[in-house]
Formats: C-alpha cells, structure tokens, sequence
C-alpha cells in the first residue's frame, strides 16, 4: 500500500510562484512513477501535469513545457512541482498519482488534491 499526499497550494498573484509537494509513504519500493494531475473544475477530466519516473526521467506534456519543473527527493520520499509564472487558468486542484510499473495504468484512487487559486 502507498499512500501520497499533496500539498502546498494556495492563492497566488498571476506571475508568481508555488512549489507543491507529494509525500509518499508506504511501499516506497513499488512506486514507479509519479505524475502530478490537476483538475481545472469539478467533472472536468484530469490533466497530467508532469510525471518523473524511478529513472528520475520528467515527463511534460507539450501544453505543459516551460513553466512546471517536477523533481523528487528520495530520502524524503516527496516529489515536488514547481511552477513559475502562473496564471488564472492554472488554477485548480493539482492531484500526485503513481504507477507501478513502466507504461502500466494510473492508480484509480485519488487523493483530495491541493487547491491552486491563481488570481489577482
């Protein structure tokens, strides 16, 4: 069992900055990836952010290049996401998921996600 936690949202001035941090605990040893999901509004489909594999290889997607840094600390068991220059339609709730294993499914389950508010 794995249990990840987010954290380090809040309400932030168009242009700034946030570090979000996704605790690990459990199962360290299955983990094979970590992705950082957010959700704009709710019904609304999650979208990957970034995701850093056990390698420490980061993933973005194109519509995410830039302004997201993803990185990790193994002897904290945190993966963080920085993220630059924000602005109003980054807003929303940022969730961390895991893969076990390399191309393998997302975990169904989610966790409450941190609430990113990106307004002046």
């Amino acid at each position: 069992q794995v249990r990840l936690v987010e954290s380090g949202g809040g309400l932030v001035r168009p242009g700034g900055s946030l570090r979000l941090t996704c605790k690990a605990s459990g199962d360290i040893g299955s983990i094979y990836a970590i992705g950082w999901y957010r959700r704009q509004a709710p019904g609304k489909q999650r979208e990957l952010v970034a995701s850093i594999s056990r390698p420490s290889s980061p993933y973005y997607p194109n519509a995410m290049k830039g302004r997201f840094t993803i990185s990790r600390d193994n002897a904290e068991n945190t993966v963080y996401l920085q993220m630059n220059r924000l602005r109003p339609e980054d807003s929303a709730v940022y969730f961390c998921n895991k893969q076990s294993q390399a191309r393998g499914p997302w975990d169904a389950d989610w966790g409450q996600g941190t609430q990113v508010t990106v307004s002046s």
